[in-house]
């Protein structure tokens, strides 16, 4: 057995793993972690180009270079001391944990004949079956983002598990929703110590009980059996809040740009689009909900008649993500607009003027000047002042990316996500990893944002009975 001897777990990192996460070898505390040479190989072949893949990769390497930077080859078979992920990058006396090991020998081949050749995959369940014979006493557990090499390792029996370092949540289910229903006796439990006034025309109220602990800044309350109660919390001070009665928008007078809420949980939504005090709004539900026509009759109503902020503009991920948009000609509005279909299509419905073909000819002159069309690459380093911003599409966009498009956001800028987590084709991101997800959770106690699940379908009978039968 050779002299090197490992912790209690060892994990064997596959290739899609860094290029996923390239901090991901700091996450695994005190436990040590391998790199096969075909890793090294592999993320080697994927540097190349300007995708967030290729970035990771050179990301993942550069971190590898700065733990090996001076290390001899003794001490790289004894293993290199990983630190913590604060220190990565930092001073060499941050805490230490566990350690990094290279495949720095020929490890023998105990894979069967029916998983022959020189395939990077196998290359991996080798190694992982080679460690697995020479310590027996230690847990080798392979950790990859492919479900087929999985499978594969289960198979030969060795312990496979996905990358979850990054998950948000441990269950989609446990998502924020930015809504409670109050039970129908709430206000016999909470309403001995109420306060109520006005204030530039809205109502108010300050509530004392228990249950609200619970609450976060922003949340939508209604009220079960009673459809006139609807109201957001704005304030939260440990058993006390301060809540503001919600405009019904589901009345014509009440209209936005000729959109009515037609649910409650649209009225929600219209409520924080239209509010100034939220900087970020985040929209989730499936086709059909109204997320896009909600969005972009709030954004007209405060970009054409309100004022409030410039223009509006729209970005969302392409397919590939991150990937270029092409050398076609054009600009990069022109270039983005096969994307943009949602986008032509809602625009329809809110801009029918009396005109005829003039007044609709003339419409679309105005809008064309007051809606912008960006793609994500051209983002980064920008700053954006007194601007309506619509992410469509977020759930395909990674925590790295969110974060770098909303702070794009200067003073006076308000960011809207929309997207739906159950239809995600970024590869390697899931419900609970999603940067969609992961705004949604953070976001979630900062009094100036609010977020909304929309739960009914809205597009038509055939939309709702296909998307419940098929």
């Amino acid at each position: 057995m050779p002299a090197t001897t490992y912790n209690h777990h060892l994990f064997i990192l596959d290739t899609n793993v860094l290029m996923h996460d390239p901090s991901a070898i700091f996450r695994f505390q005190e436990h040590d972690v391998f790199l096969p040479m075909v890793v090294l190989e592999e993320l080697d072949a994927g540097k190349k180009g300007l995708s967030e893949v290729a970035r990771n990769a050179r990301q993942a390497s550069r971190f590898l270079d700065d733990l090996m930077s001076g290390a001899s080859k003794a001490s790289i078979d004894k293993g290199l001391p990983l630190p913590s992920l604060e220190n990565s990058g930092a001073t060499p006396g941050g805490p230490k944990r566990g350690r990094l090991f290279f495949q720095t020998r020929h490890l023998p081949n105990l894979l069967p004949e029916s998983l022959p050749g020189n395939i990077p995959d196998n290359n991996i369940l080798r190694a992982a079956l080679a460690l697995q014979e020479e310590h027996p006493t230690a847990t080798i557990i392979l950790v990859s983002k492919d479900i087929n090499l999985r499978i594969k390792a289960a198979a030969l029996g060795i312990r496979a598990e996905d990358y979850s370092s990054d998950k948000v949540l441990d269950d989609v289910d446990l998502l924020y929703r930015g809504q409670t229903e109050l039970p129908a006796d709430f206000w016999e439990t909470h309403g001995k110590e109420l306060a109520s006034w006005r204030e530039e025309g809205r109502a108010y109220y300050r509530i004392e009980g228990p249950d609200l602990g619970g609450w976060h800044a922003g949340q939508c309350l209604s009220m079960a059996g009673d459809d006139s109660f609807e109201a957001i919390v704005r304030e939260l001070d440990g058993d006390s809040a301060v809540i503001e009665l919600l405009e019904d928008h589901r009345i014509p007078k009440h209209s936005v740009w000729g959109i009515n809420a037609r649910n409650r949980e649209q009225n929600f939504a219209l409520n924080m689009l239209l509010d100034p005090e939220l900087d970020f709004v985040s929209l989730l539900g499936a086709a059909g909900t109204g997320k896009t026509l909600l969005t972009l009759a709030a954004g007209l109503a405060q970009v054409l008649d309100q004022n409030i902020y410039r223009e509006i503009i729209m970005t969302r991920a392409t397919i590939p993500v991150g990937e270029d948009i092409g050398f076609l000609p054009g600009t990069e509005e022109e270039k983005m607009a096969p994307w943009m279909g949602a986008l032509k299509d809602n625009l329809e419905v809110l801009t029918q003027p009396d005109g005829g073909e003039w007044g609709r000819a003339a419409t679309d002159d105005l809008l064309r000047n007051r809606i912008r069309i960006h793609s994500l690459n051209f983002m980064r380093g920008r700053t954006f002042l007194n601007k309506y911003i619509i992410i469509d599409e977020a759930q395909n966009l990674t925590a790295k990316q969110m974060k770098t498009l909303i702070t794009r956001a200067g003073p006076g800028t308000k960011v809207i996500c929309l997207g739906n987590i159950g239809q995600i084709d970024t590869p390697y991101l899931t419900e609970t990893t999603s940067g969609l997800t992961y705004v949604v959770d953070r976001f979630k106690d900062w009094t100036h944002s609010g977020h909304i699940t929309l739960l009914q379908g809205e597009r038509s009978r055939l939309a709702e009975f296909a998307s419940d039968n098929l």
